[in-house]
């Protein structure tokens, strides 16, 4: 997890006041270039990390070695804190680490390094959707979490209707590269693509949050209602296993192997409805087997006889 190596790459520069990468690639048991990109991410981030050129040079922290994270300004405490948060919610190494740096931190800061580091939360398992960038605003939207603020956003919905809307930001989730704002309107909790977030402005009224919120929780329940729409109707297919990886990239956590032979396996797909599954199983042609329901087949029948219907060869 590179958060747990972010951690103790700082820990281990604070105890020993300038580190190589060739150092920290062996005491972190990782390659040179790995240990590079870390330390580096460190200084991108806001954390006062620099390289000293030259022999006898290496990675240093402003200020040589310490003990403790009093160095830290709260800016930089923030910085490290939107770095290692997300870990936490799915690696207890990170948990603890990052409950060992709140008690090291100067009392004064702890409240907004807490903040940062529950402002943001992974989740890896896909919703069947690849190769998204993270959106420019996720770092406008993050501050605005850490700093209790309203934020102003106009919103392009699902069905491309724009609105203008003030929220009270909550919490952020980046979902197998989708991110997701979780945020209290006049309406109750509403969760908001961000990438559909046309424009935001952080604004200087105090946001609004409810004392028993954790975004961990809120994100469950998210999760569990989308999971319910997704998968009203599930199928079982035959295919080749070499294709199983390809399929699962189209149906996400929604398809599960149930057994292998011969070279093929018995695969279990979900979709909110039969034809929605036949739509992406439409382009495999006869390279995928429909066992059941006779709900999909039927779809499937009806999409090839409107295919043929268009594109066979005109008689002669």
């Amino acid at each position: 997890m590179r958060a747990d190596r972010l951690v103790a790459t700082l820990l281990l520069m604070q105890s020993r006041g300038r580190v190589t990468a060739a150092e920290l690639a062996e005491e972190l048991e990782v390659s040179v270039a790995t240990a590079r990109r870390d330390l580096e991410a460190l200084s991108a981030a806001g954390v006062p990390v620099y390289p000293q050129p030259g022999r006898g040079g290496g990675w240093s922290l402003v200020g040589g070695a310490r003990t403790d994270l009093s160095g830290l300004s709260a800016t930089e405490a923030q910085a490290l804190f939107l770095l290692v948060g997300p870990a936490a919610a799915v690696s207890d190494k990170a948990k603890s680490a990052l409950r060992k740096l709140v008690r090291a931190l100067p009392p004064t800061f702890r409240a907004e390094a807490e903040a940062a580091a529950g402002a943001t939360m992974i989740d890896p398992t896909s919703w069947g959707e690849r190769d998204r960038r993270r959106p420019e605003l996720v770092d406008l939207l993050q501050s605005a979490v850490v700093r209790g603020r309203k934020v102003r956003l106009i919103y392009t919905s699902g069905t491309r209707e724009r609105s203008e809307r003030l929220i009270d930001p909550w919490g952020l989730v980046d979902k197998d590269d989708i991110w997701y704002l979780l945020a209290g309107t006049e309406r109750g909790q509403r969760t908001f693509r961000v990438d559909r977030i046309v424009e935001a402005d952080l604004t200087d009224q105090p946001a609004e949050r409810p004392d028993d919120f954790t975004l961990a929780t809120a994100w469950d329940k998210v999760v569990g209602e989308v999971e319910q729409r997704r998968s009203r109707t599930w199928a079982t297919v035959l295919i080749e296993t070499r294709f199983v990886p390809i399929l699962r990239n189209h149906f996400g956590r929604h398809c599960e192997t149930e057994a292998e032979l011969d070279g093929r396996s018995r695969v279990r797909i979900a979709a909110p409805t039969p034809l929605d599954i036949a739509r992406n199983l439409a382009g495999w042609g006869t390279q995928v087997d429909v066992v059941e329901p006779p709900a999909v087949q039927a779809e499937l029948a009806r999409i090839g006889r409107e295919l043929a219907g268009r594109y066979a060869a005109p008689t002669r």
